[in-house]
């Protein structure tokens, strides 16, 4: 009776979770008989000592090994001692270090894990726009405490925007719209006055805003709505419920969201 075939193993190193090495070496195998061949990842490699027992373990069972290491000198390591133990040790990353580094003619950071540290970041963001579509025009007062930021105003200051534009940062921003005729949520004022922020602006420019906006839905610009004296009633009410709160206000009048958002990131950075 034939014995079966003795498997190839390919040790999968890095001073990282090893993702990265495993797929290439995955998908590397399934260009041959996978059933032929078992993958072992060791993963968080951060000093010679374990590399002497990975080379050790390849050499016994004759394997080979696929790395990636950013640390220049366990990088370093990894090859010569594969070379003294004539072992087949393949190097991932590496030749892509090199090429960038003689690129830019700079070193690389030789920072494990950054490629998850990318994943969290966007995942952050991606969580940070979900969280202002959720909370956005005051849809569900629940999220003020949670929010990092709270913008309050009248409509067309630019609130939605903004919102969206911050979650871009990974900013959790809720918005809350004021209205004479609508008692702010009382969730508004237990919010932290440095996590709230006042937008306000000029009667003129809102109601251009706010008449190009009419015109734009097929309505009369002279609506209530762009109305100079109902504006100027709004932002009176508004200028009182902010200076309620001691919040921090910003007057949008002449302001790209851009210029607004980065005054309110460096508020953020300040209170950090």
């Amino acid at each position: 009776m034939a014995s079966p075939i003795e498997k190839l193993k390919v040790f999968v190193v890095s001073d990282s979770v090893g993702e990265t090495a495993e797929l290439v070496a995955k998908a590397t195998a399934s260009q041959f008989d996978l059933s032929r061949i078992e993958i072992r990842r060791i993963p968080y490699v951060e000093d010679i000592g374990t590399i002497n027992e990975v080379i050790l373990m390849a050499k016994d069972s004759k394997s080979i090994i696929a790395y990636t290491l950013v640390i220049p000198e366990l990088r370093k390591y990894m090859t010569e001692k594969a070379k003294e133990h004539n072992l087949q040790a393949i190097d991932i990353m590496g030749p892509m270090l090199d090429g960038l580094e003689t690129i830019f003619n700079e070193p690389p950071r030789s920072s494990p894990g950054m490629v998850h540290q990318l994943d969290e970041d966007y995942y952050r963001k991606v969580e940070a726009i979900e969280f202002a579509v959720k909370y956005d025009d005051g849809r569900d007062r629940r999220g003020l405490q949670r929010a990092d930021i709270v913008l309050i105003g009248v409509s067309r200051t630019s609130k939605t925007p903004l919102s969206m534009y911050l979650a871009h940062k990974r900013i959790k921003v809720a918005n809350v719209p004021l209205v004479p005729e609508v008692a702010p949520p009382e969730e508004l004022f237990a919010v932290e006055p440095k996590k709230c922020i006042g937008l306000t602006i000029n009667k003129e420019k809102l109601n251009q805003i706010r008449s190009e906006r009419l015109k734009s839905l097929g309505l009369q610009a002279e609506a209530n709505y762009a109305n100079l004296q109902r504006i100027e009633q709004e932002l009176q009410y508004a200028a009182t419920v902010m200076d309620q709160i001691g919040c921090m206000v910003i007057d949008v009048s002449n302001k790209a969201v851009e210029e607004t958002a980065n005054i309110i990131l460096e508020y953020c950075r300040r209170n950090q």
